[in-house]
């Protein structure tokens, strides 16, 4: 079994792909997300290239191997499931169940999680509209969802992701009614004043900034 260190940093890692695309994840970002000195997260990752499960360029950066990948989306798709566990049977607030999460998600067996999984209906989202991945390792691809900083006008989508998960984030998200699932429709932008005019529907109007509006995630209704 993989260590708690060494699963936190493929999972991170596998996020981090997914922000630079193509790009190899350069070890001063990965070590900013990961909370340690470049150093440290150098040396880690010239362990995990040992082990077959990175490939690592000096002075270039570091990307999963396949056997990384899949080491990654298991542990990604433990985490996920836990959060929608907490929120959905728990009780627990959308905001506050990503650290819990990271906690338990370590301590989990396939077995506990595949239960889990059933309870639940099969699901292919967490709260946040992340999606889980498979027991196989297979993951949606979520990168063709716009936004709900450029999305078409006066049109009526559904939010689908929330990818800004501090918990400050998603309490705003929630008081202004932009969770996943709700249908809304973009009103209006205004680049001079930086504001995205929003209308959830059964709801009164909201305005967010540019940079909130591009962290909301909307799919076609």
């Amino acid at each position: 079994m993989p260590s708690v260190t060494v699963e936190n940093y493929l999972k991170q890692l596998y996020l981090e792909q997914q922000r630079v695309g193509d790009e190899l994840v350069s070890m001063g970002r990965l070590a900013a997300a990961m909370g340690v000195v470049p150093g440290t997260a150098t040396t880690m990752v010239k362990a995990l290239a040992d082990s077959g499960l990175v490939a690592y360029e000096p002075r270039g950066g570091v990307r999963l191997t396949r056997g990384g990948e899949q080491l990654a989306l298991h542990v990604l798709r433990r985490h996920r499931l836990v959060e929608l566990f907490l929120v959905k049977v728990l009780g627990l607030d959308w905001s506050e169940v990503h650290d819990e999460a990271d906690e338990l998600e370590h301590a989990i067996s396939d077995k506990v999680l595949e239960r889990i999984d059933l309870l639940l209906g099969r699901p292919s989202v967490d709260p946040h509209g992340d999606p889980i991945p498979t027991a196989k390792g297979k993951v949606a691809d979520t990168t063709r969802l716009a936004t709900l900083a450029d999305c078409e006008l006066h049109r009526a989508v559904r939010v689908a992701r929330v990818v800004d998960q501090e918990p400050a984030f998603l309490q705003f998200v929630d008081r202004c009614g932009l969770v996943p699932g709700v249908t809304v429709k973009v009103e209006s932008r205004d680049a001079q004043s930086d504001a995205v005019g929003i209308r959830p529907q059964g709801r009164g109007p909201v305005t967010l900034g540019t940079a909130a509006a591009a962290k909301i995630l909307v799919e076609e209704v």
